[in-house]
C-alpha cells in the first residue's frame, strides 16, 4: 500500500495528514503556534515555529498510524499565501515573516502602481497591488529596515521555507508565486518587467516549478528528526486555496467551490487566464499544471454568523449548553421557521469592510427593511441569506467571465447545515454538492504528492478516484425566483449607502479614534 503526506502550514498552526492511495485518512495531527502583532496593522510569525510544528506533526502521524516510512511515497506542502520570508546568503532567516493579513504597506502599494504602471502590473500579474501581497512587503523592508534589506539574498513564502528545511532545496511553485505580485501569471514565470521597475534583484527569486514537480527530497538529518525515510520526494505543493480546490475536485472548468468559513471564498477552475476587467476578483495559477483559477473573497461570511451567535444569540448558547447541542443548530432551526426572503429583511454582511466585489474598508453591515412583523427567526434567516447574497456577488463575476457553472461544491460551516445548503442552491441557482472527505488544503497537498510520485496519473485522475460527493441539494424554481428578486435589491444597497459609509467612517475617526 502506498501512503502520502500532506502538510498545511497555516496561519494558526501546521496540520499534517497521512492518507492511503485510496484517499482514506489514516492519521492527522495539528500543532498550533503564535501570531505576533507588535504594532497596529502588523502580523508576523517566527518561521522556526512552522518548521518545528511540521516536524512534530509528521512524527505524530507516523507514530499514530504505525505506517512503515518506506511506504510513504511522497510529501506535498500547502501554506498561507503571500507571507514574506527573507534569507541571507547563508540561508538564515533575517527577520520575522510578514504575513498575508499584515496591512502596513498601503503606501508601498501606491508606489508599486506608480513605478510599474497600472496597465503593466495587470498585464503581468493579473492583479492590483494589495497590502496582503508579497512585493509591497519587500519594499517596506527596504524603506524601513535597510540593514535587513542589505543582507537579503532569497525571498521565500512560508511553505517554501519549510521545504528548504525539509530538503535543503530553495524552490517555489507557481500557485504561491502567483500571489507575490512579482510573477507573470499568464506565462508562469517571474516577471522581469515588474522586478526591474521595482529594483528587486531577480536572483533573489527561487526557481519555480509546477505544483506536482518533485523539488527536493527529505535529508538524512530531517529523517532522524521526523521518522521519515531519507530520500522521500517532496513536491512543489501549492497555496492553501489552490490545494483546497484540488482536494475538493475543482480541477475541471465549470467546477466551482464556495467556502463559508470565517471569510467566504468562491473559486472557479479555468483552463485559460480570465481576468475580471474591474479587478474585483483575483486570478492566480492553479496547482493543476498549466491551469488557473479565479477567486472572489468576502471578508465576513461565517464570521458574520458567528458575530450574530456571540452578540445576539445568548439565549441559544444557553439552551444549547443545556441540551448538549451546537448553538448554530438552534439558530438555523429558528431560521427555518421564517419565510424565504425573510419578508423583505436584507442583511449586508460588511462587518469588517469588504473585498469582493467592493474593495472598501469603510463598508459597514446593515439590516435593511426591518418592520414590526420581523422576529428573531426572520433576523437569523436574513443573516444567512445576506451572507449567501455576498457569495453570489463573486459567483456573478465568475459567470460574467464566461465560466459555465454546472455545480458548486460547498465547504466550511455552511456545508454542514442542510438549510444553508438549500439557501445556497436557491440563491446560486445551481446544484450544491458536498464531498465525503473534507480535510482542507492538506488533502490537496497529499494528492499533489501522489501525482508527483507517480501514484496517480494526473490531478484530474486523482480527483476522479478520490473525491466523492456525499450529498446534492438542487435549487427550487419558486425559491430561486424569490431570491433573485431580493438579490437585485441587495446589489443596489451598497452603491446607495456608500457615501454614508464613508461619512460614518470619518465621524468614527473624529469622535472615537481614541476609544
Amino acid at each position: 500500500m502506498a501512503y502520502l503526506i500532506g502538510v498545511d502550514v497555516g496561519t494558526t498552526g501546521a496540520k499534517t495528514l497521512l492518507v492511503d492511495e485510496k484517499g482514506q485518512k489514516i492519521a492527522s495531527a495539528l500543532v498550533e503556534y503564535p501570531l505576533a502583532t507588535p504594532r497596529p496593522k502588523w502580523s508576523e510569525q517566527n518561521p522556526e515555529d512552522w518548521v518545528q510544528a511540521t516536524f512534530q506533526t509528521i512524527r505524530q502521524v507516523l507514530t499514530q498510524s504505525g505506517v512503515d516510512p518506506a511506504e510513504v511515497k511522497g510529501i506535498g506542502l500547502s501554506g498561507q499565501m503571500h507571507g514574506l520570508v527573507l534569507l541571507d546568503a547563508e540561508k538564515r532567516v533575517l527577520r520575522p515573516a510578514i504575513l498575508w493579513n499584515d496591512v502596513r504597506t498601503t503606501e508601498q502599494c501606491r508606489q508599486i502602481t506608480e513605478q510599474v504602471g497600472r496597465k503593466t502590473l495587470i498585464a503581468e500579474t493579473c492583479n492590483p497591488a494589495l497590502e496582503g501581497f508579497t512585493a509591497p512587503k519587500i519594499l517596506w523592508v527596504r524603506q524601513h529596515e535597510p540593514e535587513v534589506y542589505q543582507k537579503a539574498r532569497w525571498v521565500l513564502l512560508p511553505k517554501d521555507y519549510v521545504r528548504y528545511r525539509l530538503t535543503g532545496e530553495i524552490a517555489m511553485e507557481v500557485s504561491d508565486a502567483a500571489g507575490t505580485l512579482l510573477f507573470n501569471v499568464r506565462e508562469r514565470r517571474w516577471s522581469s518587467v515588474v522586478l526591474e521597475r521595482l529594483e528587486i534583484p531577480k536572483e533573489w527569486m527561487p526557481p519555480v516549478y509546477e505544483s506536482v514537480d518533485i523539488c527536493g527530497r527529505i535529508t538524512s538529518q530531517v529523517a532522524k528528526a521526523t521518522g521519515l525515510q531519507a530520500g522521500t520526494p517532496v513536491v512543489g505543493g501549492g497555496a492553501d486555496n489552490a490545494c483546497s480546490a484540488v482536494g475538493n475536485g475543482i480541477v475541471y472548468e465549470g467546477r466551482v467551490s464556495a467556502s463559508l468559513g470565517t471569510s467566504g471564498v468562491v473559486l472557479a477552475h479555468t483552463d485559460s487566464v480570465l481576468v475580471d476587467p474591474g479587478l474585483r476578483a483575483h486570478t492566480f495559477c492553479h496547482a493543476v499544471p498549466n491551469k488557473w483559477y479565479t477567486m472572489g473573497v468576502m471578508l465576513s461570511a461565517g464570521g458574520a454568523f458567528r458575530w450574530f451567535r456571540d452578540v445576539l444569540g445568548e439565549a441559544e448558547i444557553a439552551e444549547a449548553r443545556r441540551q448538549g447541542r451546537d448553538p448554530y443548530e438552534l439558530l438555523t432551526e429558528r431560521a427555518a421557521r421564517a419565510p424565504v426572503g425573510s419578508e423583505g429583511l436584507i442583511f449586508l454582511p460588511y462587518l469588517t469592510g469588504e473585498r469582493t466585489p467592493h474593495a472598501d474598508a469603510n463598508a459597514r453591515a446593515v439590516y435593511f427593511g426591518l418592520t414590526l412583523r420581523h422576529n428573531k427567526d426572520a433576523i437569523v434567516r436574513a443573516t444567512m441569506e445576506g451572507i449567501t447574497y455576498g457569495m453570489r456577488d463573486s459567483l456573478e463575476i465568475i459567470r460574467e467571465l464566461g465560466v459555465q457553472v454546472h455545480a458548486i461544491t460547498a465547504t466550511g460551516g455552511g456545508a454542514r447545515s442542510s438549510l444553508w445548503r438549500q439557501i445556497q442552491a436557491d440563491v446560486y441557482n445551481v446544484p450544491v454538492r458536498t464531498i465525503s472527505q473534507e480535510e482542507g488544503p492538506a488533502f490537496g497537498a497529499a494528492i499533489l504528492a501522489g501525482v508527483g510520485a507517480g501514484v496517480f496519473e494526473s490531478c484530474e485522475a486523482a480527483a476522479d478516484a478520490l473525491v466523492h460527493y456525499s450529498s446534492e441539494t438542487r435549487p427550487d424554481p419558486e425559491r430561486v425566483a424569490i431570491y433573485d428578486a431580493y438579490y437585485q435589491v441587495y446589489r443596489a444597497l451598497y452603491p446607495a449607502l456608500k457615501p454614508q459609509f464613508d461619512a460614518v467612517s470619518e465621524l468614527v475617526e473624529r469622535f472615537h479614534s481614541g476609544a
